[in-house]
């Protein structure tokens, strides 16, 4: 495998992927499908074992990740999830092909009921598969998965709690310090990419893990989901440098409904206009929209440590700043023809004034290094 930019470049390859509607399945065809070296079968339960066969006879590689975890009935553990994986080693025998198969097992496997004991046993023939003829596979007992396209209400209580809490549904918590082992879908679908391109193959390694897992307790999952469901009130982002925010972040917005997507802001309006709060952070400050009519001037007071940047997006305006130690006014005349920031340090006084042509209203982008409290506003009139 080389790298041309971001672009993983290999040789070409034909990829079997069993369980190519699922969860995972669906987020590894859409990676595969942005490799230009790389051929899909897709194998679902739809179809029959006649397909499967003809799809292992042109395949080189193979990504099981068929199975159930909710059957209707509990045999079906063992059908699937073990005789699927048996299915496929008996085929591959028979055609007399030896190919790489990664399985999707689970942290369940060596536990005591049906569905772990159905993964064990995939497991088992998968690894007596590898020893008999000679050939790699990979094993990756997964534990709760997270990421877009998960089906809520089945076997990840990320989605189940993204979905409800974006729903205003109730969510269900029996035991809130109860500790979750997490891994992003994204962090499973390049582990699996990457097995494409290995030149060297350990046969006598059978069982792989995902490197980075977020471990956190269901309560404190809960309150994160309902905190990214509060920014639409509050307008204020959590904490997006932290990289388990930023995923749950990414995971949530994937639940909410198509015809959910926008939400209207409180505009205060006066005779001078109009102003907007955009957005808010406690770590970069917060984002405003305002709206002057033709000769109104907004402004005059200065911020003892609050700063602000200046940006506008429609008409013409003059910026007009002076220290407040002297007598010395700083004009900046700004449109919407050459876009460009006007910074406003701490200790100048400062206005802006609409001086469009006509009667257009100027509409200008504020920025601010801190959210506004109005118990500590540090604003201070004073006439420019």
């Amino acid at each position: 495998m080389s790298k041309e930019g971001d672009k993983i470049i290999m040789k070409t390859k034909n990829v079997l992927v069993t369980g190519s509607e699922g969860f995972i399945g669906k987020n590894l065809i859409t990676r595969l499908q942005e490799l230009d070296s790389v051929v899909i079968k897709s194998f679902d339960k739809e179809d029959n074992i006649e397909t499967l066969k003809k799809y292992l006879q042109e395949s080189d590689f193979i990504f099981h990740l068929a199975g159930v975890n909710r059957p209707e009935k509990v045999e079906e553990f063992k059908k699937v999830n073990a005789g699927l994986t048996k299915d496929i080693i008996n085929l591959l025998e028979e055609i007399g092909k030896k190919i790489p198969v990664v399985i999707t097992s689970s942290i369940q496997a060596d536990l005591d009921n049906p569905y772990g004991k159905s993964k064990k046993m995939a497991e088992d023939e998968l690894i007596k598969y590898s020893k008999r003829n000679n050939v790699p596979v990979y094993i990756f007992r997964l534990p709760n998965v997270f990421g877009k396209w998960s089906r809520p209400n089945y076997n990840s209580v990320v989605s189940t709690f993204c979905y409800n809490i974006s729903h205003n549904l109730d969510i269900t918590i029996s035991d809130p310090k109860r500790e979750l082992e997490l891994v992003y879908i994204n962090a499973v679908i390049s582990e699996f990419v990457s097995l494409l391109a290995k030149k060297e193959r350990n046969v006598g390694k059978y069982f792989y893990n995902i490197k980075r897992v977020f471990k956190i307790s269901v309560g404190k999952l809960a309150e994160k989901i309902y905190q990214i469901r509060d920014i639409r009130k509050t307008l204020i982002v959590p904490d997006l440098s932290d990289d388990f925010m930023k995923l749950l972040h990414a995971t949530y917005l994937s639940y909410i409904d198509e015809d959910d997507f926008s939400h209207e802001m409180d505009s205060k309006e006066d005779n001078r206009g109009s102003f907007i709060e955009l957005i808010k952070s406690n770590s970069f400050g917060q984002i405003s929209l305002s709206k002057s009519y033709k000769g109104i001037i907004r402004g005059n007071h200065y911020h003892n440590t609050k700063n602000e940047k200046f940006c506008v997006i429609k008409g013409k305006a003059v910026i007009k700043l002076r220290n407040i130690l002297d007598d010395k006014i700083i004009p900046y005349y700004v449109s919407d023809k050459k876009i460009e920031v006007v910074d406003i340090p701490p200790g100048y006084t400062h206005s802006i004034e609409n001086i469009t042509e006509g009667d257009g209203e100027m509409i200008l982008l504020i920025w601010v290094n801190e959210i506004f409290d109005p118990e500590n506003p540090d604003t201070y009139y004073c006439e420019v």
